[in-house]
């Protein structure tokens, strides 16, 4: 076994041998970027209580790693196409681990912040060498089989976070959530020079890095602007933001039209087939990404688990991920993607409707059904549509393709977590001034604890501290009048911080049930447009591409 794989995925006479080894890389880069955004949800607390984040801080935390991964990509795709795909990943894979090592020395919100933009900018180069890597290692005949593996992986790495994190947690710091990252990183490097063939375009020609930096600019204001918004009201950063978004991407598609050579030939967007399946790429991750987001939360706070074991609840929506995967690809072929895409969005939409149920007496019980449902759907919906997506694009296109792909993945994750999150936010808020109504708490308490599930919980906490404290001064006091005042006060703030813990935890699984609806109604009307742009089994997405392809050999992969 050679240590280094020189010989080039194009030149190749047959299929390369061993393309089921390299998948195992391209799977296990793919693992640990989505990881880094899903492990952060069980790590936040503690890294909050360390740092003393605020809320803006902890947004940014996260949505730091957001920003330079979804507005690089696709030039970043382009340049791996040109020069190499597989470079494009080692340097991604270094890049992530060096961003890993900064955010496990980081020690203010400042650092923390910049680590994981290093880590996104590093993302960006791996996610869509990973699917341009695939599609120039696999024969057509196997990448729909890949994709689905792939895909897999994606939805595993989105339940293995919490776990993976929930472990490192019971006995490290947040900080040890960044650093497993650079032995899998390694072990990725390594593996991807010794078993992924190197790659890259015939005839990708100059690369068009006018498009590109306009594809940055807006794409990085509109990511910007989705945060920001929601989030922390629609005030002059925000507004600016989405004048930068619109006139960039209005730019950056007169630019391309115009464009001989153009990064992304924006016209396959008027195929219905092309943009149905980024729509439904978008609108899926928008849903589960948003459901992600408050379901962790749920389980933590309100039903008290800690966070490995959060983690282990998670593991029935990987589960499922692998059986619909599994389901996919008996069903494609026979019923088209457009059937088993539906299907999947169907089922998607009622995971969110059973969620619709929750209420301030659910159990972990009454989450299993909705986390099944949710990962078959994912299972079902989203390899077909990688492979649509791939499959429109030329094999001088395929870094460009997955970037694509990836975007449209990473900007309904973004517009979940904001949209979502923000009707969470408002809805917990007013239901907790609602439940909290003519219980005499100061306004300033109150208006901490309406900022999150998690400040309502130390509010609620705060209150029993002092009826604990009163109860202790009454135990110690000689005086007997004085000792039953003191009692008394310890009982109604006791009997307070027991209605506000219940409040908080009612008010927030309404909260729950409510974004649920909206995610419900969103990803149905999704599901309809859908539906209706995908081709029936009679033709396929790829077709448009066809004619820009060669006929199918080792020089066409």
């Amino acid at each position: 076994m050679r240590l280094v794989m020189n010989e080039p995925a194009e030149r190749t006479d047959r299929p390369y041998a061993r393309r089921w080894w390299a998948l195992l890389v391209l799977c296990l880069s793919l693992l640990i970027i989505v990881m880094a955004n899903t492990a952060l949800t069980v790590a936040a607390p503690d890294m909050t209580e360390d740092l003393g984040l605020t809320s803006a801080d902890l947004q940014w935390v996260i949505d730091g790693y957001t920003v330079p991964y979804a507005a690089l990509m696709l030039l970043l795709g382009a340049i791996g196409d040109k020069y190499s795909r597989r470079g494009a990943l080692v340097l991604g894979l270094v890049v992530f681990a060096g961003g890993s090592v900064f955010g496990y020395l980081a020690d203010s919100s400042a650092t923390v912040i910049a680590a994981r933009a290093v880590m996104g900018a590093g993302a960006a180069m791996i996610m869509p060498a990973t699917l341009s890597l695939l599609a120039a290692t696999f024969p057509r005949a196997e990448r729909a089989k890949a994709i689905t593996l792939w895909t897999a992986t994606a939805g595993l790495a989105i339940a293995a976070g919490p776990l993976v994190a929930g472990a490192l947690l019971e006995d490290h710091g947040w900080s040890s959530t960044f650093l497993i990252n650079v032995p899998v990183a390694i072990l990725a490097l390594f593996g991807a020079l010794a078993l992924v063939p190197p790659s890259k375009a015939a005839d990708r020609g100059r690369i068009d890095y006018g498009g590109g930096l306009l594809s940055v600019v807006w794409i990085a204001a509109l990511v910007y602007m989705i945060i920001e918004g929601p989030h922390f009201g629609w005030g002059a950063k925000a507004v600016t933001a989405a004048v930068v978004a619109g006139a960039g991407l209005l730019a950056f598609v007169l630019w391309e039209l115009r464009h001989p050579r153009p990064l992304l030939d924006v016209r396959r967007f008027t195929d219905r087939g092309f943009a149905g399946s980024n729509l439904a790429v978008a609108l899926f991750f928008l849903a589960v990404f948003g459901a992600f987001y408050y379901l962790t939360q749920h389980l933590q706070f309100v039903l008290g688990y800690d966070a490995l074991d959060t983690g282990l609840r998670m593991l029935p929506l990987a589960g499922a991920v692998f059986v619909g995967a599994a389901l996919t690809g008996l069903l494609t072929p026979r019923v088209g993607m457009k059937w088993t895409v539906t299907a999947g969005m169907v089922g998607g939409t009622a995971a969110l409707a059973l969620l619709t149920q929750v209420g301030s007496d659910s159990s972990y019980g009454d989450f299993v059904a909705p986390l099944v449902v949710l990962g078959l759907s994912i299972g079902l919906a989203l390899s077909p549509c990688t492979d649509a997506i791939m499959g429109a694009f030329p094999e001088s296109e395929l870094g460009v393709g997955g970037a694509v792909n990836d975007t449209s993945l990473e900007l309904g994750g973004s517009l979940g977590i904001a949209i979502l999150g923000s009707l969470l936010a408002t809805s917990y808020s007013g239901h907790l001034s609602d439940a909290t109504a003519g219980s005499k708490l100061p306004a300033g308490s109150l208006s901490t604890a309406q900022d999150s599930v998690g400040a309502g919980y130390a509010v609620a906490q705060g209150i029993g501290d002092k009826a604990r404290q009163l109860a202790e001064q009454a135990a110690h006091t000689s005086d007997p009048q004085q000792a039953e005042r003191l009692r008394a006060q310890a009982e109604q703030l006791g009997g307070g911080a027991r209605q506000m813990a219940d409040a908080v935890g009612s008010a927030f699984s309404d909260a729950v049930a409510h974004t649920s609806l909206i995610g419900a109604v969103i990803l149905g009307v999704g599901t309809v447009v859908v539906a209706l742009l995908l081709p029936g089994k009679s033709k396929t997405v790829d077709e448009p591409a066809a004619e820009d392809k060669e006929p199918e050999s080792a020089g066409a992969r």
